[in-house]
């Protein structure tokens, strides 16, 4: 298996047309392949962004008749590239899974991950996101082989929440990812944090896409895509604008940082003892 090779993140300011963002995200592909990239993620909802829950249901379809999906297989077929879709939009009854897929070098699918964590929050600046309304939760994690790495599959919101990522790390994920669509607010305040914690925490690489800027329905999101390395450095970073990252990826930094801090090793069930209950019932004894 080889050790090294090159990720790429696409960096999307979606739309609320499903074809220009099919458009938009082929072309980034096609230039991160050309820059000798082997694995391609887009971000969280890479074919619409689009607020609007009624026009949304409307712009979009099954999984069997999504033509991102279709596109990303051929592409991944004729560039004998991995591409990662960090999640598309697709009909499930009547709400949304919002589901990632990762497609392999033949054009075939691999595997499949609907986001666990939905987010329901209002927020300080007066915005209000219910993702349940909408969406579908997923229940389980997935990890997934690559040619040349095991990678955990999480979907934005899904990265505060640092026992998903153990777990797969614990599955042999050496390679975790977020692909998003986070806000500006929050983006802000922690995007960077958060993904160059989970890949200290887990010694693992960690690639995530993100969609960036104002986009057509209202929303303003954080972008900054981020490769970051196992030992916490960011190996590459966007800015606001959409366009390509780039990193070389070397399997052996995985190994180095498990064995300087072996955390995954070192995890342990820990019993929570409540101190002020036991109190509480010795007093009314």
């Amino acid at each position: 298996m080889a050790q090294s090779f090159i990720a790429a993140c696409v960096q999307m300011r979606g739309r609320v047309d499903p074809a220009a963002n099919l458009d938009d995200a082929a072309r980034m592909i096609r230039e991160a392949a050309s820059q000798g990239a082997t694995y391609v993620q887009t971000p969280e909802i890479s074919n619409l962004v689009n607020r609007d829950r009624e026009t949304m249901l409307k712009s979009i379809t099954t999984e069997d008749a999504d033509p991102m999906l279709a596109a990303f297989r051929s592409l991944a077929r004729e560039l004998r590239v991995t591409i990662h879709a960090g999640s598309l939009s697709i009909k499930n009854g009547n709400k949304v899974a919002n589901r990632a897929f990762v497609i392999d070098p033949t054009g075939a699918l691999s595997a499949r991950y609907d986001k666990i964590h939905l987010f329901d929050v209002d927020l300080p600046n007066g915005e209000t996101w219910r993702e349940s309304n909408t969406f579908t939760g997923g229940s389980e994690a997935v990890v997934v082989d690559l040619p040349a790495a095991r990678l955990g599959l999480a979907i934005c919101y899904d990265v505060r929440f640092p026992y998903l990522f153990r777990a797969l790390a614990d599955h042999g994920a050496t390679i975790l990812s977020a692909p998003a669509c986070f806000t500006k607010q929050t983006g802000e305040a922690h995007w960077s944090v958060l993904q160059r914690a989970r890949a200290i925490e887990n010694g693992a690489f960690m690639i995530s896409a993100a969609q960036a800027g104002l986009h057509e329905d209202g929303r303003e999101t954080y972008g900054h895509s981020m490769i970051v390395d196992p030992w916490g450095r960011v190996l590459a970073e966007a800015d606001d604008a959409p366009g390509v990252i780039l990193a070389t990826i070397n399997l052996d930094a995985v190994t180095e940082a498990r064995s300087r801090i072996p955390a995954l090793r070192h995890t342990r069930p820990t019993p929570v003892h409540d101190a002020a209950a036991t109190v509480k019932d010795e007093r009314a004894a």
